[in-house]
């Protein structure tokens, strides 16, 4: 028997691909991963295996392949894999750009489970790629802890896989955390920054990226999106850490374009030569969905809000705050209209009757965006849900329903987490201190980025009443400081099976806690 991490890194070792952020071609871009001579044959792997969307007996599992070629995937709850079963899946093709995913069912709950993925070559049926081979936990019925981390924004503002620096190696310090599942909360790719060779810090040394043909400009054909995606795989540290952690991921704007709503027409970019928003974002959409390990909704099949269930101790609610919104305006309507919508009508529903019904002590609600701080759309407009300090105005009317509804029906033990102004923050919120009172005192933890410009502290809104308990920069900081100056920050989250009390800690590049709360759990619902 070999351990957990031996088995992975020999079967990443023999995965039918290595990758080298040495090789470039003649125009100077990164190549596709170098495959070993005697591999060309097969199907290949080239970059590497994820999970996500984990459930009490589901999972999602993804990878990519290089040609028309059947994904298969075998696991087991042994490292040896006795007693295996075999999935085979469907066709990795060009429609989805040779991306597969399988969905696993009926999985014993509370188990490590180890799988492999190999591809069977559609133009030779009895040509099989080598296995490719990660793992991941299923949540537990029974009580016991569970620890699992969320940050976002990764490659943004230019800032991208710098080797000499070893690449983006917070994703390398939370996999060595070994958290049961993480939330990337938005901005998983920056469609609309390019990525340049070089850049030249303040202090006179020179950043470096790896650079490919996908990443020289902003993102408009579907091509040159799905290489967004590719271009954050070829770092090594993302590669182990899909094979470990399972994820939940969302979307936010750079997977299409800063600051972008439904029905956008750009008109002062001369950047693209596609000027439909709608057109960039079913685009960006398509590729979002490829790359991520996500399970789609029969009924409606580019749905990105969700849930999941982790046991009685805790549920998450993964929102889409994009997809629904109306425009950026300066977002001071007195009564609520499609113009105001942010999350819809449909999703805030989903949400209400999600959060009512949940048996779980935690509800913990993953938000792409901050409550209460301020987010600018240009001089005069927003893009979140606050506008400045006052009574609850345009998008905050939905906010401010939203929590309403929290407190009438009694929902208790309701934890925000969000990312997006790449800073960390923890943020308390009291009705006391608002000016819209009606609802529950509650918690909202800022996290990011993972690997993008740190930016903020962003301007408080009083309209809910956040007081800030801990922020990770200070108020005089430069902007868009780069990753090599550490201060990239994600959260982790700790719930304890017998006392059921969540401890929330803030940490930085290298793992250190530099904010840490324990919050106790009200009641559990009727």
């Amino acid at each position: 028997m070999v351990t957990r991490r031996q088995f992975l890194l020999k079967s990443s070792l023999v995965g039918g691909a290595i990758l080298s952020s040495s090789l470039f071609s003649k125009s100077g871009f990164a190549q596709a991963p170098a495959i070993i001579t005697s591999e060309k044959m097969r199907p290949q792997i080239p970059y590497g295996v994820a999970s996500g969307d984990i459930n009490i007996n589901s999972a999602v599992i993804w990878s990519r392949t290089d040609r028309p070629a059947r994904m298969i995937v075998e696991y087991s709850t042994n490292e040896s894999f006795r007693d295996v079963q075999r999935i085979v899946g469907s066709a990795a093709m060009e429609t989805t750009d040779y991306t597969s995913k399988l969905y696993l069912n009926s999985l014993p709950p509370g188990q490590q489970i180890f799988y492999r993925v190999l591809f069977q070559d559609l133009a030779d049926i009895n040509t099989y790629s080598a296995r490719v081979s990660g793992t991941f936990r299923t949540p537990s019925t029974t009580k016991r802890n569970i620890f699992f981390a969320w940050s976002g924004d990764t490659a943004g503002q230019g800032w991208g896989i710098n080797t000499e620096l070893g690449g983006m190696k917070i994703y390398e310090t939370i996999r060595k955390l070994k958290p049961d599942f993480f939330i990337h909360s938005g901005d998983t790719v920056y469609t609309d920054v390019p990525i340049q060779s070089e850049v030249k810090l303040e202090d006179g040394s020179i950043w470096k990226n790896i650079t490919t043909e996908e990443k020289s400009k902003v993102a408009e054909t579907l091509k040159e999106f799905r290489g967004n995606y590719i271009y954050n795989l070829l770092d090594e540290n993302i590669r182990r850490f899909n094979a470990e952690v399972p994820q939940l991921v969302q979307w936010d704007d750079h997977e299409v374009r800063n600051n972008w709503y439904p029905g956008q027409v750009i008109s002062n970019d001369d950047r693209y030569k596609v000027k439909s928003v709608s057109l960039l974002a079913a685009r960006g959409k398509q590729a979002f969905l490829e790359y991520n390990p996500i399970r789609l909704d029969g009924n409606d099949p580019e749905q990105i809000y969700r849930s999941f269930n982790h046991g009685s101790l805790l549920e998450v609610f993964m929102l889409d705050e994009r997809s629904y919104r109306g425009p950026n305006t300066p977002n001071r309507q007195t009564t609520a209209s499609p113009e105001t919508a942010f999350l819809g009508n449909s999703q805030v529903r989903w949400l209400k009757n999600k959060l009512q019904s949940s048996k779980a002590t935690w509800k913990v609600i993953a938000s792409d965006m901050p409550i209460g701080l301020v987010v600018r759309d240009g001089k005069t407009n927003f893009e979140n849900f606050s506008n400045g300090d006052g009574p609850a105005l345009g998008r905050e009317l939905e906010l401010a329903e939203l929590l309403r509804f929290i407190k009438e029906k009694n929902i208790r033990n309701v934890v925000w987490l969000t990312v997006d102004v790449h800073y960390a923050a923890a943020h308390y919120y009291d009705p006391n201190k608002a000016q819209f009172t009606n609802f529950k005192p509650f918690w909202e933890f800022v996290a990011g980025p993972l690997n993008s410009g740190t930016f903020g502290p962003n301007e408080l809104d009083n309209t809910f009443g956040p007081d800030v308990k801990f922020q990770s920069i200070p108020k005089d900081a430069k902007p868009n400081r780069s990753p090599k100056d550490g201060l990239q920050f994600f959260g982790t989250v700790k719930i304890d099976g017998q006392s059921e009390v969540m401890t929330v800690g803030l940490h930085n590049i290298s793992g250190k806690i530099l904010y840490s709360v324990d919050l106790q759990p009200e009641g559990r619902n009727s």
